[in-house]
């Protein structure tokens, strides 16, 4: 059973969330095994920070689908709202944003590169951008406004996920169902997947992540799992009938958190899987699989979200101290979750 508390102390309100439910298994939470640093009998508690951001009263939110972490604990939103992407530092202090007119069509997954440049999926404008941290457009993957199924066009791309070496790999995502491959220099390589329930098959790929082995993650949302490849494109693992995954994020010790809800068997008209979600999750597991926490978030009302609270979920991002920071669609918000630990 999955055990939601709300605790306030000294003004600061707690969400201790599935304190029955830690699932430290073996091992893997030990610091010793180069895992978590979390020991067995801990509890992993969040405060919401409710004054984060200090968010100027010019700058507008809409959908929040874009959350990202750069390499100096920055926030970076991507919202479809203008301006589209905005920068707040770990305090909750606003930095700087960009984007606005025709430039940007609707706002998905944001992720930042190993050099600190800014992708962006635009599902709208069916492209996927990359852009310098200042906002200076440096490259487009895709065929701005045209959607298909080809070499050098996306339908709806969701999210991409950028190596070492600079290769990028695109979930192409609502319209499409496959992973694109570009190398460094925006040259296609391959592409795989096709839409079905098989290993290797896509129903809505909404989200992709790199670990440090290079080993690629794809949330596979409609069929309930987080499908594992190689860079080449072999099916290596599943994780099915856990998550309905949302968003991913992966730590620099390879930890892989999903944000999303937990698996029903009910679809709506569409066909999709979990919408509207029937809860709000937050889940950590290792390479392998293995799920180390799982803890519920209360979900929200529209008109009534209260601090804490997540109307679905859709991507989720941590800083070096472990904080999370949350961004939902009908919240239309992000949110920062202080990470505490006790006993």
């Amino acid at each position: 059973m999955i055990i939601s508390l709300r605790i306030r102390v000294n003004r600061v309100e707690y969400l201790v969330i599935a304190a029955g439910v830690l699932l430290a298994i073996g091992s893997a939470a030990q610091a010793d095994d180069g895992g978590s640093t979390d020991r067995n009998d801990a509890i992993v508690a969040y405060a919401v920070d409710r004054h984060w951001p200090a968010r100027p009263s010019h700058v507008a939110w809409g959908h929040m689908p874009g959350v990202a972490v750069d390499g100096d604990d920055r926030v970076w939103l991507f919202t479809r709202a203008e301006p589209s992407v905005q920068v707040y530092d770990a305090d909750g202090a606003f930095v700087y944003s960009w984007g606005g007119g025709d430039a940007i069509g609707m706002a998905h997954h944001i992720e930042i590169d190993p050099k600190g440049n800014v992708w962006l999926a635009d599902v709208g404008l069916h492209v996927v951008m990359q852009f310098t941290p200042e906002g200076k457009l440096l490259q487009t993957l895709g065929t701005r406004g045209e959607a298909g199924l080809d070499d050098d066009h996306f339908n709806m791309p969701t999210d991409m996920a950028i190596t070492p070496k600079g290769d990028v790999f695109i979930a192409d995502g609502y319209g499409n169902s496959r992973v694109v491959h570009y190398d460094a220099r925006g040259r296609f390589v391959k592409a795989w997947g096709r839409r079905g329930d098989g290993p290797g098959e896509f129903n809505e790929p909404h989200a992709i992540a790199i670990d440090s082995t290079e080993r690629i993650y794809v949330a596979d949302r409609s069929n309930g799992r987080v499908q594992v490849f190689d860079q080449s494109g072999k099916f290596l693992d599943q994780w099915p009938n856990v998550v309905v995954p949302w968003g991913l994020w992966i730590t620099p010790n390879d930890e892989i958190w999903v944000c999303g809800s937990t698996p029903a068997a009910h679809r709506n008209p569409t066909g999709e899987l979990g919408i509207p979600p029937r809860d709000q999750v937050f889940m950590r597991f290792d390479p392998s699989g293995r799920l180390l926490q799982m803890w519920a978030v209360p979900s929200g009302t529209n008109a009534h979200d209260k601090p804490g609270e997540l109307n679905w979920v859709h991507g989720i991002a941590l800083d070096s101290k472990g904080n999370i920071y949350a961004g939902d669609i009908m919240g239309q918000r992000a949110q920062k979750f202080i990470r505490q630990i006790g006993k």
